[in-house]
């Protein structure tokens, strides 16, 4: 299992949910949660091996949100 941790611009509930579809889908996305409360509104992503930093960036995109890689 790797955990990838995000600063992204997904800033409400509405946010989440709409992200929430997307990864629902993953088979490769263990779990995940987002901290609405942190300034970086950070998200943490424990994924399998296959699944890397540009394949979430790429997810996210998808609905037009932003992400940056954030060191553990």
């Amino acid at each position: 299992m790797t955990q990838l941790i995000f600063r992204t611009n997904i800033e409400t509930r509405r946010h989440v949910k709409a992200i929430k579809s997307l990864f629902k889908y993953q088979s490769s996305i263990i779990n995940w949660s987002i901290d609405l409360e942190d300034i970086d509104n950070v998200l943490k992503v424990n994924t399998t091996e296959e699944f890397n930093e540009n394949d979430v960036k790429n997810l996210l995109k998808i609905r037009g949100f932003y992400c940056e890689a954030l060191p553990d």
